[in-house]
């Protein structure tokens, strides 16, 4: 397992709209500002290329991996400010025509695709006013990732993997969670700071938690509150709403002590 050093990192906010041109210049601008205050991790929200009118839009723009303009553009983009891209998510087409795998890629700063997670846990919310079936339109993924890099081992998420603990347990020991997310503003509300506070604290590591946070095109409001958060479940800082970003630097030393003080991971049993 790498050790983890300190490092500056950024959650990016969106507001995605059905125009994945749009999203990739808003997106190329934030992250370009985020390197310039010295990040040198940057997560991207979920659906950051599009926030489609219909569910079925990004079956329309989804890409094979390694080929397409999404891609290409975040590849570049991370060779550029030599930074470290989770860009999350990403419509990748599988073997069902008519859906897709909501996919985090995580990009090198030599611009290289070094791991791939597709979301496993997929969101149906129903409660009379709004309804939520990404299973229409997804296909699961197969597995949680967790791999080794030069910031530490990282570990992947996406949006409702948050609700399943079980899955971070299955990702063993990390020192970093990035975790994509476009909440709705009503489970947001009600869940969002306490489900990344909880995986942060129980899981003993930073979570970087990058959101969509606004009214989209197609009516949907998103949560927001993109956030980064240390190992003690103290938010070091946070973005309500609208576009922007959020930085903080994660310290290797209170990775340490919080391990060290109280040693939960090695107290586990089962």
């Amino acid at each position: 397992m790498s050790r983890f050093s300190t490092i500056h990192a950024a959650a990016i906010q969106m507001v995605s709209t059905p125009v994945v041109a749009e999203n990739l210049a808003a997106a190329e601008d934030l992250i370009a500002r985020a390197a310039d205050a010295g990040a040198t991790l940057v997560v991207l929200p979920e659906y950051f290329a599009i926030m489609g009118g219909r569910d079925t839009d990004k079956l329309v723009v989804a890409e094979t991996l390694g080929h397409g303009v999404i891609q290409d553009a975040m590849a570049h983009i991370a060779l550029k400010h030599q930074i470290s891209l989770a860009a999350g998510t990403i419509p990748l087409r599988c073997g069902d025509p008519e859906k897709v795998r909501n996919s985090l890629l995580f990009f090198g700063p030599d611009g290289k695709n070094l791991a791939r997670y597709d979301k496993m846990h997929l969101f149906g919310f129903d409660n009379g006013t709004e309804r939520y079936r990404e299973a229409d339109t997804i296909e699961p993924g197969d597995g949680p990732v967790a791999f080794d890099t030069p910031l530490g081992r990282v570990g992947l998420a996406v949006c409702y993997d948050l609700r399943f603990p079980e899955y971070f347990r299955a990702l063993g020991r990390v020192d970093v969670l990035l975790v994509p997310a476009a909440f709705t503003a009503t489970t947001g509300r009600a869940h969002w700071d306490t489900l990344i506070r909880a995986r942060a604290i129980e899981n003993q590591c930073f979570v970087v938690a990058s959101g969509q946070g606004g009214i989209h095109v197609n009516g949907r409001e998103t949560w927001g509150h993109s956030m980064l958060v240390d190992p003690w479940g103290q938010v070091l800082d946070c973005l309500p709403q609208g576009e922007g970003l959020v930085t903080a630097e994660l310290k290797a030393s209170q990775l340490d002590r919080v391990r060290k003080v109280l040693p939960v991971l090695d107290h586990r049993v089962m």
